[in-house]
């Protein structure tokens, strides 16, 4: 790389605008120049998915607005791997951004995918790096870094500039036996730490976690065991992505005498990635879940998606006796391959109730330790310190409790300054000390059917209102002189009956009590609060109360 000198009026800009302060909807900027005429790349633009207090919407996303400002001068996304959290939102918001995206050929392929669905992947100038490839785009010069996860692929960004050198980590553990792809380049790490590190940004997911995460081969081994001793038929349910499980499964299946079926369409579509990629290596041939139907149950297994209790995924289809061609009863096993995430814990706890009552035998990490992290432990995040030896640690990818603890382990570990840097902290890491000096906007974004709205969006709002307390429609018809022609109609949705019947007399009671109806809008509001008053001492709950005043003759 050639050096070039900085700038008089240069300086050195992290600024996170989603993933830090939750697991998800990872979107980072780096930014570099003088103020008024920065340059900038992006790392990552994932999602998060919905729950229960977003009814109706199923992705969330970080809000772009600020860096949609600076467009002209974002040179690239580049993708450290291709789990849904950063990779989720590329397909969605590159018509705001249309700049090149960058990623490693599996990341490529899903990316793809995603992409396609969109109808925009003619437009998208999709660039494939090799892996440990380098990239110069504009004043940032970037190395891929091999690192291991629970996916294929993933990887460190070493982001050289001339005021210093950051290594974004991306998601990551170290694991000796990955099972499929690259090891960890500890010695590409250490090489770094040697040249001198300004900055680390860095995971938080599991920094509470004592010791190390564990190996994909002693899961491969643990799932071989637990296979084996199943009677019936297998279901494993996993997280599609993790290839290295994946491939554990099917192996343990084969030397059980058992034929694989993947059941769901994450898993088809992971797999034909792999494949085309050039990883799952020497697999036996799967079957589809019509042929798996009429095979002997002790000599079939299903690998199914689901692991978190999605109401619309294969595996809870099967729990409620759902599915076109699979079903589990008596005398059959289910292995939840995987760890609960945050939130999951009432799906994913109804769906083993579902499949208990259906007689099938659940077993999961819990209890015979069939799942590992792709997240570093304590030791791990020691191991990283000491290899990189970074004068500033930045915590990214966990909830405000995770970044808080990262930085005082951070700070224990020696590392002269960490930072507590929350979505919107526009971070100068260079020159001088680092600090925080100004705030982004940021936010979020949710995808409403096929529409993107804002996450303060009134519609969005009125809805949880809906979900949480009903909806009451009163309709009071005047005659040509404005005076009441008939009582009030009241139409209830999500009301107890007792409270219907008192929302009713509540209306015939506002509307005897409003003397003029020529302001119809002052009526309407004088009955609505009426009404919702009634029904809040009488439920406890607000509704969402509408008023629509007509005229007839």
């Amino acid at each position: 790389m050639t050096k070039r000198d900085p700038g008089a009026n240069d300086e050195l800009i992290f600024v996170p605008l989603g993933g830090a302060g939750e697991i998800g909807m990872n979107l980072n900027l780096y930014g570099y120049g003088p103020p008024n005429k920065r340059q900038w790349i992006m790392i990552d633009l994932g999602v998060m998915f919905g729950g229960d207090d977003t009814p109706g919407v199923d992705v969330i996303m970080p809000d772009p607005g600020f860096i949609e400002e600076h467009r002209r001068n974002l040179i690239g996304i580049v993708l450290t791997h291709a789990h849904e959290d950063h990779i989720g939102a590329v397909g969605h918001l590159w018509p705001r951004l249309k700049v090149p995206v960058y990623a490693t050929p599996f990341t490529a392929a899903l990316v793809r995918l995603k992409l396609e669905e969109e109808g925009i992947l003619d437009e998208v100038p999709l660039h494939v790096v090799p892996l440990g490839g380098e990239l110069k785009l504009g004043p940032f010069h970037l190395e891929f870094i091999d690192i291991t996860h629970s996916i294929p692929e993933p990887n460190c960004i070493a982001i050289r500039t001339p005021l210093g050198t950051v290594l974004h980590t991306g998601d990551w553990k170290i694991d000796p036996k990955p099972v499929v792809g690259r090891k960890t380049d500890v010695d590409a790490l250490r090489k770094l730490g040697d040249e001198g590190v300004l900055a680390t940004i860095c995971d938080s997911t599991n920094v509470f976690v004592p010791g190390r995460s564990g190996s994909e081969a002693d899961v491969g081994t643990r799932l071989e065991a637990v296979i084996a001793s199943c009677k019936g038929r297998v279901a494993v349910t996993a997280f599609a992505s993790n290839v290295a499980r994946m491939q554990s499964v099917v192996r343990a299946a084969q030397k059980a005498g058992r034929h694989v079926a993947l059941v769901g369409r994450s898993m088809h579509k992971i797999a034909a990635a792999a494949i085309e990629t050039g990883y799952l290596k020497d697999m036996p041939s799967l079957i589809d879940e019509e042929s798996a139907s009429d095979l002997p149950a002790n000599k079939v297994l299903y690998l199914c998606t689901g692991s978190q209790g999605e109401p619309r995924a294969a595996l809870s289809r099967i729990a409620v006796g759902d599915h076109p061609h699979v079903s589990l009863g008596p005398g059959d096993s289910v292995i939840f391959s995987s760890r609960v995430i945050p939130g999951n814990e009432r799906l994913i706890h109804q769906l083993q109730n579902d499949l208990a009552m259906r007689g099938v035998e659940v077993i999961s990490a819990e209890d015979h330790d069939v799942h590992v992290s792709g997240h570093p432990a304590r030791d791990e995040l020691a191991d990283m310190y000491a290899w990189l030896r970074p004068r500033i640690a930045v915590p990214v990818h966990g909830e405000e409790r995770h970044l808080r603890e990262h930085v005082r382990f951070a700070k224990s570990l020696q590392v002269p300054t960490a930072l507590h840097a929350p979505n919107g902290s526009m971070v100068r890491l260079a020159p001088g000390e680092p600090t925080i000096f100004d705030e982004a906007p940021h936010g979020r974004l949710h995808l409403d059917g096929t529409i993107i709205a804002r996450g303060d969006d009134s519609a969005l709002k009125e809805r949880r209102s809906l979900a949480f307390a009903g909806y009451v429609a009163v309709t009071i018809v005047l005659d040509q002189r404005d005076r009441p022609a008939a009582d009030p109609v009241v139409i209830c949705a999500g009301l107890p009956a007792t409270i219907v019947e008192a929302a009713r007399q509540a209306a015939g009671d506002a509307q005897d009590r409003v003397r003029r109806f020529d302001d119809a809008a002052r009526a309407a509001e004088e009955i609505r609060r009426a009404v919702r008053r009634e029904i809040q001492d009488s439920w406890g709950k607000k509704p969402v109360v509408k008023v629509e005043i007509t005229r007839v003759g």
